[in-house]
């Protein structure tokens, strides 16, 4: 009896853990060879005293190896280690041992040590900036005292060897030194200043791209749709896709333009965009007014069913105009359909009667329905400047004119859809 040859296991891909004491380079080429973790991390040392191989080779993988990707939802990065405090450690050491030359020996030349002291506070500023400041283990005020610290250390440093050791020499590297502590307190604002100059930048050219790829398309695909809906007709189902198309692609074109995704004004159109996918009517929406992050959401559902009816029982072309003002918000909405009779509706039908008449009342405005010959429309009214209920009264709506609708038979629209109105809309036509 043969056995089946077992196929070699791989090892898995090596990816920096989220979670670690440095740069997690050690943790992932461990988990990667399958050693100890400690192992790692001795050989790491033991490579950097010989020749400072170690050190390279961790900073090279640190540089290509890749992060492994979140489990718990949070991208940042958590390190243990506090390099920064151990780096202005280091810093205070070099700039006892540059004090401990300066007097010790007058003619000596601490320079080494002076520039040891730059380096290391450096170190440790350029750390809190570009590692501590996204770790959710490190607050902004860490990341202060470690600047404030780096800089106090090398402006007392200089003032100590200016007074030590007069010399020119000992002269240049404490301006050196002071130059440096300075810098180290304007570096987030430096920082800050590069980065948001940089956002600008890259969206200036999005901005710039986007415009470029709008303007082409609206000169070759964005016509063409419009000409095939022109063409078809609003009822078509041909039309129906262009249309569709159309708005997908504005709307991909011009993502982000909007002063506000979450207003009644962007709503009414997403309700519009929704039911011309639905039915076979084309929709012309006209919102004036400031609506950025307004949203009523009684008056969007009684403007939605309104503007549903017109669809189902219209067809066509439907106009939809809206307008808040400081002291009420009015929503239109005429369809150019046969009309209807109001006279003609049955009392237990209820339809628009509770979707957009109650839905009003009950929440301080008013809608009116005018139905005629040429159309019906449909005025939603609700006043901003307090809550004012209006009663339901049944009536008949009335048509610009004063005169009451002729009772003819309906032939635009079932019976369901007739309600009784409040008041008359004002400058309109049935």
């Amino acid at each position: 009896m043969t056995e089946t040859p077992r196929a070699p296991s791989r090892a898995p891909a090596m990816r920096r853990p989220r979670a670690a004491v440095l740069g997690g380079v050690c943790a992932g080429l461990a988990e990667h060879l399958g050693a100890p973790v400690g192992r790692m991390r001795l050989l790491a040392i033991v490579l950097t005293f010989l020749g400072g191989a170690g050190a390279l080779l961790y900073l090279w993988l640190w540089a290509l190896t890749p992060l492994e990707k979140p489990t718990d939802g949070a991208a940042a990065v958590r390190r243990s280690f506090p390099a920064a405090p151990v780096l202005l450690g280091l810093a205070g050491l070099s700039a006892l041992a540059a004090l401990a030359i300066a007097v010790r020996d007058a003619g000596a030349d601490p320079a080494v040590e002076v520039l040891l002291t730059i380096v290391f506070a450096g170190g440790a500023v350029t750390w809190s900036l570009l590692f501590d400041r996204h770790d959710p283990r490190r607050s902004d005020r860490y990341g202060f005292q470690v600047r404030t610290a780096a800089a106090a250390l090398m402006l007392l440093t200089a003032v100590l060897l200016l007074l030590t050791d007069p010399r020119a020499q000992t002269a240049v590297l404490s301006v050196v030194m002071i130059i440096a502590g300075f810098g180290v307190l304007v570096a987030p604002q430096v920082v800050r200043l590069w980065t948001e100059l940089m956002a600008e930048r890259s969206t200036r050219f999005r901005q710039e791209s986007r415009a470029e790829v709008a303007a082409h398309l609206h000169d070759s695909v964005l016509q063409t749709l419009a000409l095939i809906q022109n063409r078809a007709g609003a009822s078509s189902e041909i039309a129906r896709i262009a249309r569709a198309q159309e708005r997908e692609l504005r709307d991909w074109l011009f993502a982000g333009t909007t002063p506000s995704d979450a207003d009644f004004a962007a709503e009414l159109r997403e309700a519009a965009s929704e039911l011309e996918l639905e039915h076979p009517v084309r929709f012309e929406v006209v919102t004036v007014g400031d609506f950025t992050d307004r949203s009523f959401a009684a008056v969007l559902a009684a403007a939605r069913e309104a503007m549903l009816n017109a669809a189902r029982h219209a067809g066509g072309d439907v106009s939809v105009y809206a307008e808040l003002s400081a002291s009420a918000l009015d929503v239109f909405v005429r369809d150019r359909g046969a009309g209807f009779s109001v006279a003609a509706v049955p009392d237990g039908r209820l339809g628009v009667r509770e979707s957009i008449v109650g839905r009003m009342a009950r929440h301080g405005g008013r809608a009116t329905v005018v139905s005629g010959a040429g159309g019906t429309e449909v005025r939603l009214h609700l006043p901003l400047g307090g809550a004012q209920q209006v009663p339901a009264h049944p009536g008949v709506a009335q048509p610009s004119g004063g005169q009451p609708a002729p009772p003819t038979p309906s032939a635009g629209r079932p019976a369901d859809d007739v309600l009784p109105a409040h008041q008359p809309a004002p400058g309109g036509t049935a």
